[in-house]
């Protein structure tokens, strides 16, 4: 597949209260931030993710998959695995797990640094965090293309 027909890809921060929103350009090489989706129930999350899914042309979910420094799953990334599982069963398209670790505590970092304030940083980092994580997907996703074999 070449970049032009890349199909667009949804990330997706998971909080309690709030999941985090990215999603790819059309050529697959950038992210972009949506708004924050406010959780309420698990059948309200899915009908406004069935809805981002199909209005924005998406083929692959990602969820980010918050695993411990030191590479097990704790509590949090059993409950994106559910997540995740329970989103395979109920969306068209291919849900993956992705390795979050310190997406979260970048995106603070950089709205630190940016001297964004703690009430503005509230509302944006989980935005941030789903870029990040969407940001490493096509970073990983175009280094494994630069090493597959060329037909020729």
């Amino acid at each position: 597949m070449n970049a032009a027909s890349a199909p667009r890809i949804l990330a997706l921060d998971l909080g309690t209260k709030t999941i985090g929103l990215a999603v790819s350009d059309p050529l697959g090489l950038t992210a972009q931030g949506l708004p924050t989706l406010q959780r309420s129930n698990r059948r309200a999350d899915l009908t406004q993710l069935r809805e981002l899914v199909e209005a924005l042309g998406v083929a692959r979910v990602v969820v980010g998959h918050p695993l411990h420094l030191k590479g097990y799953a704790g509590a949090r990334a059993k409950e994106a695995e559910r997540f995740a599982d329970w989103l395979r069963a109920e969306l068209a398209v291919p849900v993956e797990l992705f390795d979050e670790r310190l997406t979260t505590a970048e995106a603070e970092r950089r709205l630190r640094e940016a001297k964004v304030s703690r009430a503005k940083r509230k509302q944006v980092v989980d935005q941030m965090a789903a870029t990040l994580l969407l940001e490493a997907y096509l970073d990983r996703q175009a280094a494994l293309r630069a090493t597959e074999p060329t037909e020729g």
